[in-house]
């Protein structure tokens, strides 16, 4: 009772801010997590889609949908056209692992892989925060026509972002049940990628034993 009360208090609170830095915040957020996958923004967005349904809400569903749109366009935008300068500082930093990532020959099956199914992944990257993030930049480092990639990139945007928002504006006050799925989720497609990680290591330990041998 205790912890409804004091939602309610929050949700009071934010329902008086003006809907210009509502707004604001929900794009910027979107825009956030294109570039630093760690920030909730999936459940931001779930709970902008709450907002907008809410009584007495100063942003309309349309305003979310806008902010979310433009926020995560921007953001993979951002990552697709400072790809390459990102991977090059990655290459010559000293990160664990990452030496053996970004050796010229492993980057260039990189971007013939990429190039190769660009359109699938485009698409489905929107699906996973680590996924989206190294996309944009392996897009931006393939040259990718950007056009192509903001087409692709709004098409994923409007599925998941599309489902977020459905959700937490049809769930009403229990929005985060969906935070809930989406932890499980998260914590599914985050144990796929490390050993999909753990895989490529390994393959590319083995090809070099291989030619020493």
């Amino acid at each position: 009772m205790l912890d409804f009360l004091q939602f309610d208090a929050f949700l009071t609170r934010i329902l008086e801010l003006p809907p210009v830095v509502l707004w604001g915040f929900f794009c910027f957020s979107n825009f956030l997590e294109n570039v630093f996958p760690p920030w909730p923004g999936d459940t931001v967005t779930v709970f902008s889609g709450f907002l907008a349904s809410s009584p007495g809400s100063p942003l309309s569903f349309v305003s979310v949908v806008v902010a979310t749109y433009l926020g995560n366009l921007l953001g993979a935008l951002v990552m697709y056209f400072f790809g390459e300068r990102i991977l090059h500082f990655l290459k010559r930093s000293r990160f664990p692992f990452l030496s053996a990532l970004y050796q010229e020959e492993n980057l260039h099956k990189t971007l013939v892989w990429f190039r190769r199914y660009e359109l699938i992944v485009v698409l489905l990257s929107r699906f996973s925060a680590g996924i989206r993030f190294f996309v944009s930049i392996v897009a931006g480092m393939s040259k990718m026509n950007v056009i192509k990639f903001v087409l692709l990139y709004s098409i994923a945007i409007s599925l998941w972002c599309g489902i977020l928002l459905l959700g937490g504006s049809v769930l009403g006050a229990n929005w985060n049940q969906i935070v809930v799925m989406l932890s499980y989720y998260n914590q599914v497609i985050g144990l796929i990628i490390l050993c999909l990680f753990f895989y490529f290591l390994y393959q590319i330990k083995k090809k070099r034993n291989t030619k020493l041998t």
